[in-house]
């Protein structure tokens, strides 16, 4: 496969209004979307559109909107609305794809466009591939409905409505009343429609950075600074926290001890449940391999399997279709339930947790001891470049010498994150000392010859 040029690992992404997340960018892609995932010989192509509560939401939406258009493509807004929403409309509605605009976790002046297609699952890389050629290149320029081939622009008044219909329809007949639930909304596309579904379900809420202002998404709250929910579940004396990113495809949760519950112990919580329930299809459950190695022990010791794959949900759910399996995810909170969806919901699978917990009245605290952890280092660097990792003879040495030091009682994994100018540090293994005394050289070495 050709090199990127603009497409990532989830999307495009970067910083708001520099090349490549600019509205002549966002115009070209709708252009080049509209073009490739029309339908052959069927109608007019139909596209929903999200987003976050970004300030260059807006600006991005309308030059997509106007590509889109201007290939004869109808398009549904959506309005802000959590990523997961977007795929379940597109199936919904009959649309031929969708596209969200948000960069998750990023900070508020970075944004970033993602694509579903008509089934409501990402892209594959052979797809992407074909759209930035024709984002780059000159190829459909001269392609110009008119009249009234051009598309239109249309609203979905009950987007978050019909998104909540859904999200609990995977929990029939649940009820959540007397339950106290804190929700750290990030600021972010869940501000509506998380509180939503819970109070609808008869949960008593503690409502947290759920006032959007185009700047504070993911400021100090969301589940990349769970300390925040850890510290909101201890204040409120809520019997579990939820908290979500940017655009709520990602669910960090807290027991009521104000103890942070990772996506590993949900994958843990939900597999186990599922294999009990004898619905955890293949008895597989899909992890990439950051999840900690405590989660093949547990699976395994309840009769079923992890399979492994690459760092990434899209990774993830290509592992799910091609096997047919039902659970995966990540540790970082990206949990996908093919059985009710297509895509990580943070919603979704906190409705599951939530179920476990009402049907078996255990709290979270002892639901999560179900996954016994191995010691992790994990560490995160920002970049100023990405050369090959085995070019840098320091880094690789401490690599190579913390290998030896596991004897095959652990392991180191660094990659560059597809999403953002980062370096990425993972070392597991029996002793937590040793492994995170490793951690800080092979981290110091990385500042020393790529850091910013």
């Amino acid at each position: 496969m050709a090199e990127r040029k603009l497409f990532g690992t989830d999307g495009i992404r970067g910083r708001a209004n520099q090349y490549p997340v600019t509205p002549e960018i966002a115009l070209r892609l709708g252009r080049a979307a509209g073009f490739l995932l029309r339908r052959d010989g069927g109608p007019r192509p139909k596209f929903v559109i999200g987003r976050d509560t970004r300030r260059s939401g807006a600006m991005l939406e309308s030059a997509l909107v106007a590509g889109l258009a201007s290939v004869g493509a109808d398009v549904l807004l959506a309005g802000v609305i959590p990523t997961p929403a977007v795929a379940f409309l597109v199936r919904e509605l009959g649309a031929d794809g969708g596209v969200v605009l948000s960069a998750s976790h990023n900070p508020d002046d970075d944004n970033g466009l993602k694509i579903f297609g008509g089934d409501g699952y990402k892209l594959d890389d052979i797809v992407e591939e074909r759209l930035e050629q024709l984002i780059l290149n000159e190829e459909i320029d001269a392609f110009r409905p008119a009249g009234e081939t051009i598309g239109t622009v249309s609203t979905i008044p009950d987007a978050a409505q019909r998104y909540g219909i859904g999200a609990k329809s995977s929990v029939p007949g649940m009820s959540l009343h007397g339950l106290k639930v804190a929700v750290d909304c990030a600021n972010g596309a869940s501000f509506e429609t998380t509180p939503s579904v819970l109070r609808e379900l008869g949960a008593a809420l503690s409502v947290f950075h759920a006032e959007p202002d185009g700047m504070n998404i993911n400021k100090a709250c969301g589940s990349t600074r769970p300390e925040e929910i850890s510290r909101l579940v201890r204040e409120t004396g809520a019997q579990i926290g939820i908290s979500h990113d940017g655009d709520a495809d990602r669910l960090v949760l807290c027991d009521e001890k104000g103890e942070i519950v990772d996506g590993d112990e949900i994958l843990a919580m939900t597999a186990l449940d599922a294999i009990k329930r004898g619905s955890l299809a293949g008895k597989t459950l899909v992890a990439t391999v950051m999840s900690n190695f405590g989660l093949d022990e547990s699976i395994s010791a309840a009769g079923g399997k992890v399979l492994r794959t690459a760092v990434g949900d899209r990774y993830v759910v290509e592992a799910m279709r091609e096997g047919n399996f039902s659970i995966g995810g990540e540790q970082s909170g990206h949990l996908i339930f093919r059985d009710h969806g297509t895509t990580g919901d943070g919603l979704l699978a906190a409705l599951q947790v939530l179920r476990i917990m009402t049907e078996s009245g255990r709290p979270l605290s002892e639901l999560r001891r179900c996954l016994k952890k191995y010691p992790q280092a994990q560490r995160n660097l920002r970049v100023k470049e990405k050369p090959p990792i085995e070019s840098l003879q320091e880094v690789a040495r401490f690599v190579k010498e913390t290998e030896l030091a596991l004897s095959g009682k652990g392991r180191v994994l660094l990659r560059y994150s597809g999403t953002e100018p980062k370096v990425r540090l993972l070392i597991e293994g029996p002793d937590e000392a040793m492994i995170n005394e490793a951690a800080e050289k092979i981290a110091g070495a990385l500042a020393v010859s790529i850091g910013e």
